[in-house]
């Protein structure tokens, strides 16, 4: 498939920004919510823990289900009307809390949510894609998901400091208001994408150059929920304690490697970046699990974040590779949903590797998964004519 020219946008460093602000604002509210909706199912509502597992949860449900029809209502309909759509519906959600509905009404406003959320990274992700020079893609993809880590890095630290000056309610409207703004600036920013008259006859809600890298997107991000899930229980249980520097190590880890070595997809080949990061992700799991000091954990954590941190843009660009720019959001809808199945599954398959051998034992089991998800890249090279990509 023959690159396309660069987008005719006067500034597109500018308007890769403004579609990073608008996702990282729908982000920093799903954040928001996150430390404040427990203490409020348990204090105001008086409800237990499993209500509080159902109502944080239940997010994650419709953001599965959902991103693939964002992604052709990308195609179909254009970046810009998808991402405001998926913005007022972020918005929504946090509207929804204010609600008198109890736990019923929390669970409206997380599907709500979920199906806002996926709407927007669906969408934003092409856009971006759209805005970027064929060459540099890789780094913009790596670039561009920052917007999700700091949006839900600052987010509980604001509905924290929200709760605590003015309550409850006053954490609700910020969920609210904050995606209207993104929103606002989603409307000035330029949006070179053109349906074409194709496009609309193009209905598979599953597009299979998708399905392998995303297949190998879920098996690493078990590894990731295995870690946020895990780590803080396993090293207190090896008297290491310190969990939650080792995630933060992992997090840290993360962003830099997208700041410093953010171009390697673009320079290396996204398919060895992809095969090297998930064998790399591997061996920081088995090191995570064997450790039993705090050096050993924070080293496995600084492997596995530069791992984690570069299989997402490699994969996502074997994708958009594969594709038309016409079918990019619904490539990119079916690739991002593979993300939430990963993590969505992978917490209680880790619990369940836990209850059956040992912590340990659920950051080896992890491992093996990454090891899976290496051969499963290598095979999507099997047929290395669909992208010169893999050829690199």
């Amino acid at each position: 498939m023959s690159e396309e020219a660069p987008p005719s946008v006067s500034r597109p460093g500018v308007a890769f920004a403004g579609v990073f602000v608008v996702t990282f604002l729908g982000l920093l509210a799903v954040g928001a919510v996150l430390p404040v909706l427990p203490r409020y199912v348990r204090g105001p509502l008086d409800a237990g823990d499993v209500a509080v597992g159902v109502v944080v949860g239940s997010y994650a449900v419709t953001g599965l289900l959902l991103r693939p029809f964002a992604g052709r209502l990308a195609d179909h309909r254009g970046r810009k009307p998808t991402v405001l759509l998926g913005s007022f519906l972020v918005a929504l959600g946090g509207f929804i809390y204010l609600l008198p509905l109890g736990v019923p009404g929390l669970v409206a406003a997380r599907l709500v949510l979920g199906a806002g959320e996926g709407t927007v990274f669906t969408a934003s992700s092409a856009w971006v894609v759209d805005l970027a020079p064929p060459d540099r893609r890789g780094r913009v993809i790596g670039l561009y998901g920052l917007s999700v880590w700091a949006g839900l890095s600052v987010g509980p630290l604001v509905g924290e400091v929200i709760l605590h000056g003015a309550g409850y309610t006053a954490v609700w409207f910020f969920a609210g208001a904050a995606p209207l703004i993104g929103a606002l600036i989603a409307t000035r920013l330029p949006d070179p994408f053109h349906a074409a008259p194709e496009a609309d006859e193009h209905h598979a809600l599953i597009e299979r150059e998708a399905v392998r890298p995303g297949a190998a997107l879920a098996l690493s991000s078990i590894g990731y929920a295995t870690v946020a899930a895990f780590v803080v229980l396993h090293l207190d249980a090896r008297g290491v304690g310190h969990g939650a520097a080792v995630f933060g190590a992992f997090a840290t880890m993360v962003v830099l490697t997208r700041l410093v070595g953010g171009d390697l997809p673009d320079r290396v080949g996204p398919i060895r970046v992809a095969i090297t990061a998930a064998v790399v992700e591997a061996v920081g799991l088995t090191t995570i699990g064997l450790a039993y000091s705090l050096p050993v954990a924070v080293a496995g954590a600084l492997a596995m974040g530069a791992a984690f941190s570069l299989l997402y843009p490699s994969l996502s660009l074997i994708v958009v590779s594969r594709v038309p720019d016409t079918r990019r959001g619904a490539a990119l809808g079916t690739f991002t949903a593979f993300f939430d199945a990963g993590v969505g599954f992978g917490a209680p398959l880790a619990g369940i590797a836990a209850a059956l051998s040992s912590y340990e034992g659920a950051f080896i089991v992890a491992a093996a998964l990454a090891l899976v998800s290496a051969t499963t890249i290598a095979l999507a090279v099997s047929n290395p004519g669909r992208t010169a990509l893999a050829t690199r």
